[in-house]
């Protein structure tokens, strides 16, 4: 996912970015209003996410946010010290769709970039109007909750199919190891990781293509769409 990240503070954004990279994202730095609104021209410039600092030296990042909602309808998270209620109603108000506290925990701010990316992600990206994931020879039917390749239905069992159909949304994305938990199997990381390894194995040996699902070592996994 490409994410623009605006923060003058070139210190603040250079460890941010290092740690945003290491998590599968693809970070463009603007370091003022002007230069992060450029950025979004055309349309939102395929930018999933904007991470939006409020404290900008050149505009005010409640009138930036503004004008970004204007121009395209990419999710925007506001980062803050400002933690009042009124502050963070105001953002909203503003078109945000997220709004982070300083000094805030990373894991969470993954959490929140990948939970306004699928609230505002096209409903139709890869799914037909009905609700078929189609990905080369592998259709995965979300109605029915049926798996095929090349025609041959696939029995997974209720979390392979929930941990295929997570990761097939949005090829090409890194899911963390800790997300694909927390939403395929509703608890924490802690004692659920080897569950998770020998699922994605399973899921590669039941559909017979090893290099669908891919490991991004120290990360997570993600899935590789195959050449239709």
């Amino acid at each position: 996912m490409r994410l623009l990240l605006v923060e003058d503070d070139n210190h603040v954004a250079a460890a941010l970015s290092a740690v945003l990279a290491r998590h599968g994202f693809d970070v463009t730095h603007a370091r003022s209003g002007e230069e992060a609104l450029q950025a979004l021209v055309p349309e939102g410039n395929g930018f999933g996410v904007v991470l939006l600092d409020l404290g900008l030296p050149d505009q005010d990042g409640y009138e930036v946010c503004g004008k970004i909602r204007k121009r395209t309808s990419t999710p925007v998270i506001m980062v803050t010290a400002r933690s009042d209620v009124r502050s963070r109603i105001h953002g909203l108000n503003l078109g945000a769709d997220d709004y982070v506290v300083k000094p805030y925990d990373t894991g969470e701010l993954l959490a929140r970039i990948h939970a306004v990316s699928r609230r505002t992600a096209p409903e139709d990206t890869g799914t037909g109007g009905d609700g078929v994931l189609r990905l080369g020879a592998v259709h995965i039917e979300l109605p029915t909750r049926q798996v095929s390749v090349d025609g041959s239905v696939v029995q997974l069992t209720r979390k392979e199919f929930d941990l295929l159909a997570l990761l097939a949304q949005r090829p090409g994305v890194v899911f963390r190891r800790e997300q694909i938990i927390s939403e395929v199997w509703r608890t924490s990381w802690e004692g659920t990781g080897r569950t998770l390894e020998v699922h994605v194995a399973s899921l590669r040996a039941k559909l017979r293509m090893p290099a669908l699902i891919e490991t991004v070592r120290g990360v997570g996994y993600r899935l590789v769409a195959p050449a239709s």
